[in-house]
């Protein structure tokens, strides 16, 4: 019966997101053939291949942290606060998949970072999450001598951690994202839960847009926020799965 309720809710998922997002693809597929197509008839010494080279050519560059601005190229994404940023996201299995190593060094070191490091995260996760849940405990305790509340004083501090954890981790963030990023507060909420899930769909990802100048603290700042929120998220997420259980 669980078997049938975790199928049919994927197939749930499977024919909702195809409603809503195949239109938009078909769409996207169109208008990116469409402009091909102009291109070639507008300049007609552009060979269709050679532009297919380029294009495909300007796609890797871009996987790999290089875009173009105007006659020069901009690095940056592996520089320390890029590369700090990418080995918080690999031990904490967020994987947005927009960057990645391109060397063999730099994979296999990737391996044996990832094979030390995912435990090493999940410890202080687990010590973290253990530590929040004894301050919410130990201040229920102090709510029931002071006030002589019983599941009361559990009920409200429970309560204030989880409003508290949602505008910190959730509701709040989006507001710092739509200064520094210029995103909407929609896209910017859909990125942090993205990420503090560790879904790490690697459609958002800040500190990426090679318009904007950023801070130094910013990406420490966020993968601050990283750790701590996965943490407390962690916590929502073992109460949901206690209470399906």
């Amino acid at each position: 019966l669980l078997l049938l309720l975790y199928v049919g809710y994927l197939g749930l998922g499977a024919g909702v997101l195809q409603a809503l997002e195949r239109p938009a693809e078909v769409q996207a597929a169109q208008d990116i053939q469409q402009q091909h197509w102009e291109l070639l008839a507008n300049y007609t010494c552009l060979q269709g291949p050679a532009l297919q080279q380029l294009i495909e050519g300007i796609i890797q560059a871009y996987k790999g942290g290089i875009t173009l601005q105007g006659n020069t190229t901009n690095l940056g994404r592996w520089d320390f606060s890029g590369s700090f940023f990418f080995s918080i996201s690999t031990i904490t299995t967020i994987g947005y998949g927009n960057l990645s190593p391109s060397t063999v060094a730099g994979r296999i070191f990737c391996i044996f970072f990832a094979l030390i490091g995912i435990p090493l995260n999940l410890v202080l996760l687990n010590e973290i999450g253990q530590l929040m849940l004894l301050g919410v405990q130990h201040c229920a305790r102090r709510l029931e001598e002071v006030f002589r509340w019983q599941k009361k004083a559990s009920l409200l501090i429970k309560t204030c951690a989880l409003v508290t954890g949602l505008l910190l981790f959730l509701l709040l963030p989006p507001l710092l994202f739509s200064n520094k990023e210029g995103w909407s507060y929609e896209e910017g909420l859909y990125y942090s839960f993205v990420t503090l899930s560790t879904i790490g769909f690697g459609d958002y990802v800040i500190g990426m847009n090679s318009d904007r100048t950023y801070p130094g603290w910013y990406k420490n700042v966020i993968s601050l926020w990283i750790l701590f929120g996965m943490a407390w998220l962690a916590l929502v997420i073992k109460f949901c799965i206690n209470f399906l259980e």
